[in-house]
């Protein structure tokens, strides 16, 4: 297990995060779009910069209120991390397939809905996963 500074976990948690997310999200906003895997590179990027930003943010509260409360990462706080977290995105993400899609706000929204419901595994396993790897300071990470 390796321990890094709060900042610099924070850094590397979003990004590596964010990485994978490209991935992912292109293919599947492509399938849900029925157009070119280009397209939704940039829909991906995008939305990649907005989740980067609002992944910064939210984190640090996050975990300001695990200080504050001395709480442990058990499954169930996992879990609300992961509803806090793609609940936000979805404010900042509808609109965004509304305009470059041009889709009504009711595809948008079931765009989203099907790309929430795969970041929902993905997010719980990626930060579960990382959290295995890297401690935070003083913190020994559990299972």
């Amino acid at each position: 297990m390796f321990t890094l500074s709060p900042m610099l976990r924070r850094l590397l948690y979003a990004f590596t995060f964010e990485a994978g997310a490209i991935a992912l999200s292109t293919l599947l906003l492509s399938v849900l779009s029925s157009g070119p895997a280009e397209d939704s590179l940039v829909v991906s990027i995008l939305v990649t910069v907005v989740a980067l930003i609002w992944n910064l943010v939210f984190n640090r509260g996050f975990e300001a209120i695990e200080h504050r409360f001395r709480l442990t990462r058990t499954l169930a706080l996992r879990a609300l991390h992961a509803l806090g977290f793609e609940g936000g995105l979805f404010l900042f993400t509808v609109p965004l397939y509304m305009g470059f899609y041009g889709v009504s706000l009711t595809e948008a929204i079931a765009m989203e809905t099907a790309l929430l419901v795969c970041f929902l595994v993905y997010t719980f396993l990626f930060t579960w996963g990382f959290d295995r790897l890297f401690a935070r300071q003083g913190i020994a990470a559990r299972s």
